[in-house]
């Protein structure tokens, strides 16, 4: 019964012996839960980042006037009258070239784009008929020309035998009839030859009105400008008095003078009081929104559209550029 009692014995759980197991077990949580937590406050601090305190003002500070900082000093910007009007660039010098004649085109020296001088060359007409005239009337000319040297060569001839015959008479030794022909044929020639003269006076007139007709079959720029508008081609028609349509045409060429581009735009007869000569303006075009252009109230047209209840303005640039083109899009600011 011994053996048996000390084996039952050595099977029971001493209660007084501590507990190893759940002692490990313990701090092995502890640790986790001490790990996790700092893991959490890392990441915390990672994606919220800290915000500087704001500097603590003193009621002193506050209560500081703020113009007594020292601050920059600005222009102040040029203010507006709160006027906008709006319009269009126009050209105070544009003209479709023509010639004065009618005739056929033989050559247009000019395209699109083409800046030109004044009596710079645009087009040529077929001249083919007035040079033949012309030469016509310069071999007119030559005739005449040579009518009167010898109808001078004939009375001076007649004006010595006059002399003979009068120094005959005297003598009593050529009879006085001589004396009368001689003289008669020397008037004749002087009549001839103040009629010669009178003949080529008009020929040379007559050369000089033909040189000018062929001079109109040359299409000139009457000032400097760009051409715009090319209205005519090779082989067409062009007669200044015609309304136009199939090969026959008005004009050779539209030119405009980019130096006298303006806007014109209307304001409403109620605010014209707003507007003087001189008064400086801003313009912009829509081409271009963001560029504003000086310019200047150049003048008031003094008249009134009934339809419309407007004035119109013309607005001048002080600066000139190639950007600035005819019949643009444009907005006028009035400053004060």
């Amino acid at each position: 019964m011994t053996d048996r009692s000390a084996q039952l014995h050595s099977l029971s759980i001493d209660r007084d012996e501590p507990e190893v197991r759940s002692g490990v077990s313990l701090v092995t949580v502890l640790g986790l839960l001490v790990v996790t937590i700092a893991v959490t406050a890392a990441l915390m601090w990672f994606f919220v980042a800290p915000q500087a305190p704001a500097p603590a003002t003193s009621p002193v500070a506050a209560n500081t006037p703020a113009a007594v900082q020292p601050a920059t000093e600005t222009p102040p910007p040029a203010r507006t009258s709160g006027l906008v009007a709006s319009g269009y660039v126009v050209a105070r010098r544009q003209a479709t070239v023509s010639a004065e004649i009618t005739g056929r085109i033989r050559d247009v020296l000019v395209e699109e784009g083409t800046r030109v001088e004044e009596g710079q060359v645009l087009a040529l007409l077929d001249d083919t008929r007035a040079r033949i005239q012309l030469d016509l009337l310069q071999s007119q000319l030559n005739a005449a020309t040579a009518r009167i040297r010898s109808l001078a060569a004939q009375l001076t001839e007649a004006r010595l035998v006059a002399s003979r015959a009068s120094d005959l008479a005297a003598r009593d030794i050529g009879p006085q009839a001589n004396v009368s022909a001689t003289q008669s044929q020397v008037d004749s020639l002087v009549a001839q030859l103040a009629a010669a003269r009178a003949d080529r006076e008009a020929a040379a007139v007559m050369v000089v009105s033909q040189q000018d007709l062929v001079d109109r079959h040359i299409v000139r720029a009457p000032f400097a400008g760009i051409v715009i508008a090319k209205n005519a081609q090779i082989g067409e028609i062009l007669s200044p008095s015609s309304a136009g349509g199939g090969f026959t045409r008005t004009g050779v060429a539209t030119l405009v003078d980019m130096e006298s581009l303006e806007i014109e735009v209307d304001v409403n007869e109620g605010q014209i009081g707003r507007v003087s000569p001189g008064q400086r303006v801003e313009a912009r075009l829509d081409a271009y929104p963001d560029w504003r252009i000086p310019a200047h109230v150049e003048a008031i047209i003094p008249t009134a559209d009934r339809s419309r209840a407007t004035i119109q303005v013309r607005v001048a640039f002080d600066e000139r550029d190639n950007r600035i083109l005819p019949d643009m899009a444009a907005r006028v600011i009035f400053m004060e």
